[in-house]
């Protein structure tokens, strides 16, 4: 565990949430970490609610993210540090919104989560490099679920 990371207390519920429930402790990809522990917890919220509802929990976590995010990385005294995971676990839940279920769907909107979410294009790029605070660790991660989701979207359309 790197020094930043041994400043946040795991007691504290803000800080166990923004480094995904400690997946985000990974020595290496802890970006990829965080998303693979989200996989299961999306599957179920995605499974036992109608996408409105998923979508309305997402809102919420997105704005749970904003305060836990912030109040990490305070803490840590880096801006987006690697160990904070939070706003992977949003960005999946948006690449899998109104998306069948199935283990391929989970595989595909993983594979294109991570794709863009560590590729960065145009906006993306931009929200990471421009917007601070626990508002820019969310942002470029919903940015990346969005454009995640719609090349999820296209892939369902074009197989079904």
């Amino acid at each position: 565990m790197d020094k930043y990371l041994k400043k946040l207390s795991l007691s504290n519920p803000l800080h166990l949430c923004a480094i995904g429930f400690g997946s985000g402790l990974a020595a290496k990809a802890p970006g990829t970490w965080g998303t693979l522990a989200a996989v299961p917890l999306m599957a179920i919220l995605s499974y036992l609610t109608s996408p409105w509802i998923f979508t309305l929990l997402l809102v919420v976590g997105f704005i749970w993210g904003v305060w836990c995010c912030n109040a990490a990385s305070r803490v840590m005294g880096v801006h987006d540090h690697g160990g904070i995971v939070w706003d992977e676990f949003i960005g999946l839940g948006i690449t899998l919104i109104a998306i069948p279920l199935s283990p391929w769907s989970l595989l595909s909107g993983f594979i294109f989560f991570r794709i863009f979410d560590i590729w960065k294009p145009w906006p993306i790029r931009w929200f990471d490099r421009s917007v601070k605070g626990g508002f820019g660790i969310m942002i470029d991660d919903v940015c990346a679920g969005i454009i995640a989701w719609f090349f999820q979207l296209c892939l369902f359309y074009w197989i079904f």
